[in-house]
């Protein structure tokens, strides 16, 4: 939900009420992950998808039924044997879809409404914090007592709360921790909370939405395949930084795609930051002179993903000298080098597609192989997408 939050927010502070469908669990082969949304507000209007295409209809209609309802709805869609045509996945999969109604009466998060005003007034704040770019995790009963589902907890990095699950203070509380836990590592996923826990007889499903800043991407050197990858890096979401020591290379005009240009060495530059387990680092410019000292100090760095460009050749000068230095082999298991996949390449947009099929491969846990007669999964579950945790008691 919170990948459409700033149509969302625009839509509260016009005072237009709502309703948004959020994929809460997926079996199978399914097109949307955990957290995809799709929402309708009182006029018709529809953003978003929940599942490309296969069953936005009946979706859109449990969104019209619950604005007029004013109840949240938990609706399960999977592929039909009788009739693969029917509403349901043809792709084979099952997903989970949970309607929450928001209006604009009812957007007050308060502990003593309704468990619809309390959801929309809190799904109306985990909305206007995404849509400022805060960082905040949004927590919602998926399943368990059916007075509870929908209900929502928004929980902010300083430990503050909005909202409530609607059990026992101890179920909040356990909630908050958790959704902290996936708000660290900017994750969205499902948590269970056992009975015991949930202090209400029964388990509590949540799904918890993380909203973070955008992930970095750090391109080092300034040349034509940087602004191409530049340009495919903000596509996929990235806050694109491109870095160079040479001033009359590095500038604005010639890399308008990116977040910002940095005229600085690329090792003093990494230095500087603070960077986390989603930071992309992509290493172009192919001379020793750069190179070295940045990759040294790279490898070194719980990132995601560090690439060098270079031929064959270029890459084994490049492991010399960095075993030189004192990098290690675990280290330089790490480096993507050659970097990209194979893919023949050869203009800077076809290898800067190459290099992001390869961040994409690494992120997700794919193989990089062609689909076709493979017999790999098309969807992959990694720590660093959603992730069905374990039971807490």
């Amino acid at each position: 939900m919170l990948d459409i939050a700033e149509e969302l927010h625009r839509w509260c502070e016009r005072g237009r009420d709502f309703a948004v469908a959020t994929v809460v669990a997926t079996h199978g082969s399914a097109p949307r992950p955990p957290g995809a949304a799709l929402a309708v507000d009182a006029d018709g209007e529809a953003i978003g998808s929940v599942s490309g295409g296969c069953v936005e209809g009946a979706v859109y209609e449990l969104c019209q039924e619950a604005l007029v309802s004013g109840e949240s709805v938990l609706s399960s869609f999977g592929y039909s044997d009788e009739d693969a045509f029917a509403v349901g996945l043809t792709c084979g999969g099952v997903i989970d879809i949970l309607v929450t109604p928001v209006r604009s009466s009812g957007t007050k998060a308060d502990e003593g409404s309704g468990a619809g005003e309390s959801a929309a007034g809190t799904l109306a704040a985990a909305v206007a914090a995404a849509a400022r770019g805060e960082t905040a995790a949004l927590a919602r009963v998926v399943a368990g007592p059916a007075a509870m589902v929908g209900r929502a907890l928004l929980v902010r990095p300083d430990g503050t709360r909005t909202g409530t699950l609607g059990g026992h203070r101890a179920l909040d509380s356990t909630a908050a921790e958790e959704a902290a836990a996936l708000l660290d590592a900017g994750r969205t996923g499902t948590v269970e909370i056992g009975a015991d826990g949930s202090r209400c007889g029964e388990p509590v499903v949540l799904l918890v939405e993380s909203s973070v800043p955008p992930p970095r991407m750090i391109v080092f050197g300034a040349i034509d395949f940087a602004a191409a990858l530049a340009r495919v890096g903000k596509f996929l979401g990235y806050h694109v930084t491109v870095c160079d020591a040479r001033p009359v290379f590095a500038t604005a005009g010639r890399f308008p795609a990116a977040d910002e240009v940095v005229v600085e060495w690329p090792h003093r530059y990494l230095d500087a930051q603070e960077l986390d387990a989603r930071t992309v680092l992509c290493v172009l410019t192919h001379d020793a002179k750069f190179d070295v000292p940045l990759l040294q100090r790279a490898l070194r760095l719980p990132v995601a993903y560090v690439g060098a460009m270079g031929s064959r050749r270029t890459h084994e000068d490049r492991l010399d000298r960095l075993r030189a230095v004192g990098v290690g082999e675990r280290e330089l298991d790490r480096l993507r080098s050659p970097i990209g996949l194979d893919l023949g390449a050869r203009t800077p947009e076809e290898t800067a597609l190459s290099i992001a099929a390869e961040i994409v491969a690494s992120r997700r846990g794919g193989s990089g192989v062609p689909l076709t007669g493979a017999h790999t999964p098309i969807h992959h579950e990694t720590r660093s997408g959603p992730e069905r945790l374990g039971s807490v008691a």
